[in-house]
């Protein structure tokens, strides 16, 4: 399990330790806790890890990504709460390049 592998990367180097922990991810199983875009489409799976507060409690959730959602959960990490063709567009090919 690596969480937030990522702390303190960004850009070009992001996308080479996500592109690592995916070949990692075919021998094993890896379990990656990240905030980039770059890491997380590289995935190959996306789970989304969120509170539900309820009265009395909060609680953690854990919900696996269709494809569809997948790359719009890329797409908020890359542009935020609005997203835009724009970056709906550039998370589509983020996920699609990862498989290659």
């Amino acid at each position: 399990m690596f969480d937030e592998v990522d702390v303190g990367i960004g850009g070009p180097t992001a996308e080479i330790v996500g592109q690592l922990l995916r070949r990692l991810g075919e021998r094993g199983q890896v379990l990656t806790v990240t905030h980039l875009p770059q890491v997380a489409a590289q995935g190959h799976q996306h789970l989304f890890v969120h509170k539900v507060r309820g009265e009395d409690a909060t609680h953690t959730a854990v919900s696996k990504l269709s494809k569809n959602h997948r790359v719009e959960e890329v797409a908020r990490m890359l542009g935020g709460i609005d997203l835009t063709k724009e970056s709906l567009a550039h998370a589509k090919k983020m996920v699609i390049t990862a498989k290659i």
